[in-house]
């Protein structure tokens, strides 16, 4: 399994292509779409999913072109349904400096903790709300590595005075979810390098 890291956008958000045997899924198309779906069939993957680590504009700016591209579900968590297609809930309303407003459609699924299968792919979803309320994460256990949204980053950690956001909950959402994921564990960030949950402990100083 290989894990693409592509920096999109106005804000610079990483999607993550996860791709196996030649199958990908796509997660966090934040914008950029013409550029995305060239390097996926440049490299002649086929997508099987997106999913939506949470549903800010800045991670969904590409997702009807690509969704439409490729004929792909979306999946997002239950607690921001609504928030595709409003742009006051995803937050483009409030950017109009450097995003015009976002109104995708709605998910096709709903995301829901646990064990998830997608096509060949098995991995985890935990819940961890507090950047927003349906934030998740997506942890490939066996590969040694967590797509993580806005909650965690290299030396910081997810902003929550958007609406839905939540400091306490955040907190706890990193503690209880993402770093007993053990020290080993790679963090793939919504936005800037990659880290490890050992890294985090010892020197993010939000934690």
């Amino acid at each position: 399994m290989e894990v693409e890291q592509l920096p999109l956008g106005t804000l610079g958000t990483n999607c993550y292509l996860i791709e196996q045997n030649k199958n990908t899924l796509i997660i966090d198309p934040g914008g950029d779409a013409d550029k995305l779906i060239r390097m996926i069939e440049r490299r002649e993957l086929t997508p099987k999913a997106i999913l939506l680590t949470h549903a800010h504009f800045d991670h969904i700016g590409a997702l009807d072109e690509v969704r439409d591209h490729f004929n792909v579900p979306v999946y997002v968590h239950e607690e921001e349904k609504d928030w595709l297609n409003d742009p006051e809930k995803n937050g483009s309303k409030f950017f109009s400096m450097v995003v015009s407003p976002i109104q995708a459609r709605s998910a096709d699924h709903f995301i829901e903790p646990g064990n998830m299968t997608v096509a060949d792919f098995t991995f985890e979803v935990r819940h961890t709300p507090g950047h927003s309320p349906g934030s998740v994460s997506f942890v490939f256990k066996d590969e040694g590595f967590v797509i993580a949204g806005d909650t965690l980053f290299e030396g910081g950690i997810g902003r929550t005075d958007l609406p839905g956001g939540n400091h306490d909950l955040l907190i706890e959402s990193i503690q209880n979810k993402i770093l007993s994921l053990g020290d080993e564990m790679e963090v793939c960030p919504g936005h800037g390098g990659k880290t490890t949950v050992e890294k985090e402990k010892l020197s993010n100083p939000f934690l």
